[in-house]
């Protein structure tokens, strides 16, 4: 992973790793199923986003360098691996 991709998606994760402690938090608490449900998908979009700037990177740094290797097994290889972490990323 690249530097700079690499600080952004720790970023990120801390910021969500705060939202999941906010979210054991409510339900200690016992809050409305409505509003603990409501913080779940934010937590679900914000995921999200650290998977495309995941994948982001791995397309723009791993599958480039693959082309421009001009190995075809390496180019198979890439993308073989892209298409299976697209396939688990849309379940």
């Amino acid at each position: 992973m690249q530097k700079q991709t690499k600080a952004a998606v720790l970023k990120r994760l801390n910021r969500i790793e705060g939202q999941v402690r906010g979210l054991a938090g409510m339900v200690n608490e016992d809050r409305y199923c409505i509003d603990v449900m409501t913080q779940i998908a934010a937590v679900r979009a914000a995921l999200r986003r650290v998977e495309e700037e995941v994948l982001h990177d791995h397309v723009a740094h791993c599958v480039q360098h693959a082309i421009e290797s001009g190995s075809t097994a390496e180019q198979k290889r890439k993308v073989a691996e892209l298409v299976t972490a697209l396939g688990r990323s849309n379940r």
